[in-house]
């Protein structure tokens, strides 16, 4: 196989409102059935007329992000409005006029389809723009827009040639395309259009699903929070889908928990893990006949019982429980003073409380929907009892585990001012 990239020089400034497809065509005459343009979306932008005066760039930035996932000094890694996870949400202040800055065109895959479509020969098109990589040094281009090809090559279910079978392999054809393009186009040069020749079998009759195809769906981002961004992504969900909870995850988020404070060099957490329905059921059964007594003992009508028991049917509702404890026995010191006794027990509580808040950020971590309880404290005896649980574990709620039925509401941030004071 002979594949030829060439750069297109000759290319005008582009400004908003130019006819690139015209520009482009004039250009490079020769352009042939099979080619593959590969366009660099500053050029696409400027067409389009996303150029923004802004002596702020960092403004404009926020104006473009949906999400930030990193962030360290002014170096920041967001979300796009375009569903793409990039530095500076593309937002890019070189080759363009001072005071000004260029944004991502609105939707690269709908440019790069009006592109092919305005040209005359039957050729992909593919919009391209720079991202850095995590773990790896260095940027190089991908595609953010594309328009005439499969922008992935699955080859899982065909063997090598040993035959072994490919169960991973998907191949990101439209950004080995963007990549190899830019060394005909290099970064100073002034030539933001290649064309790669000798690949016309991956140039379809259909426009084909766009790069889109290449962001990778949340559901299976292993890396989706960033550090700073998973606390605020720890929600409280109540309805969760019947798929099944990896206990594995599980034990994962687990480690995160044992990571909180605890006093005296202690380890005052303990975690009993429901993962049997058997064991579900038989507790919250348990529990459910204690405080139906305790309600019928304290005189509430049958109706009010049962709008109180109602409350705990998110526990039933969830695939997985976890029933965290306070282990008494872990270090309490006991000293003749009750109110020393009880400032200790307050310390194993605040630390308890930590290592629950961690399990649940360490949950989200895991792509694991959850909502604390507290109920098990209302019933310690029988909760302990029902597990067989020593005497010396403090049952402090449970935690319903699941995957999220729907995606939690968007909420307002909480400003820390409206909780501190400075003294």
């Amino acid at each position: 196989m002979s594949i030829e990239i060439s750069g297109i020089a000759g290319l005008p400034e582009i400004r908003p409102g130019d006819d690139l497809a015209a520009l482009i065509t004039a250009a490079a005459p020769d352009l042939r059935d099979g080619d593959i343009l590969v366009v660099t979306s500053k050029v696409v932008s400027k067409a389009e007329g996303r150029v923004l005066q802004a002596d702020d760039r960092e403004k404009a930035i926020d104006s473009e992000t949906v999400r930030v996932v990193a962030r360290k000094g002014r170096t920041r890694i967001v979300e796009t409005r375009q569903g793409l996870v990039m530095a500076a949400a593309g937002v890019d202040a070189s080759n363009t006029a001072p005071g000004t800055v260029l944004l991502l065109p609105e939707d690269p895959d709908a440019s790069a389809r009006a592109l092919r479509a305005a040209l005359p020969a039957r050729v992909a098109v593919l919009v391209s723009d720079t991202f850095g990589r995590p773990w790896r040094a260095g940027q190089t281009d991908v595609a953010i827009g594309a328009a005439g090809l499969d922008p992935l090559d699955d080859f899982r279910g065909r063997t090598d040639t040993h035959g072994n079978l490919l169960e991973a392999t998907v191949t990101a054809v439209a950004d080995e395309l963007a990549a190899a393009a830019e060394l005909a186009k290099g970064k100073l040069d002034g030539v933001p259009v290649a064309v790669i020749r000798g690949l016309a079998h991956l140039v379809t009759e259909a426009d084909g699903p766009g790069a889109r195809a290449l962001v990778r769906d949340p559901a299976e981002d292993l890396f989706r929070w960033g550090g700073a961004e998973l606390l605020h992504a720890r929600r409280t969900i109540r309805e969760f889908t019947a798929r099944p909870v990896d206990g594995e995850a599980v034990r994962r988020a687990l480690s995160a928990a044992l990571t909180a404070p605890a006093p005296h060099h202690t380890t005052p957490w303990r975690f009993v893990l429901l993962e049997s329905p058997e064991s579900r059921l038989g507790l919250l059964d348990a529990m459910r006949d204690a405080w139906r007594a305790d309600l019928e003992a304290d005189g509430f009508t049958e109706e009010s019982v049962t709008r109180r028991l109602r409350r705990g049917d998110v526990l039933r509702r969830a695939p997985y429980l976890i029933v965290p404890c306070l282990d008494t026995s872990a270090g309490l010191h006991d000293y003749p003073d009750a109110r020393r006794n009880a400032a200790e027990r307050e310390m194993f509580l605040v630390s308890t409380g930590a290592a629950v808040q961690n399990l649940l950020v360490g949950l989200t971590a895991e792509n694991l929907a959850s909502c604390w309880v507290s109920s098990t404290m209302f019933c310690r005896p029988v909760v302990r009892a029902t597990l067989g649980l020593p005497d010396a574990w403090d049952p402090m709620g449970a935690i319903a585990v699941g995957h999220a039925a729907a995606e939690p509401r968007d909420r307002p941030p909480r400003l820390p001012d409206a909780f501190v004071e400075i003294r």
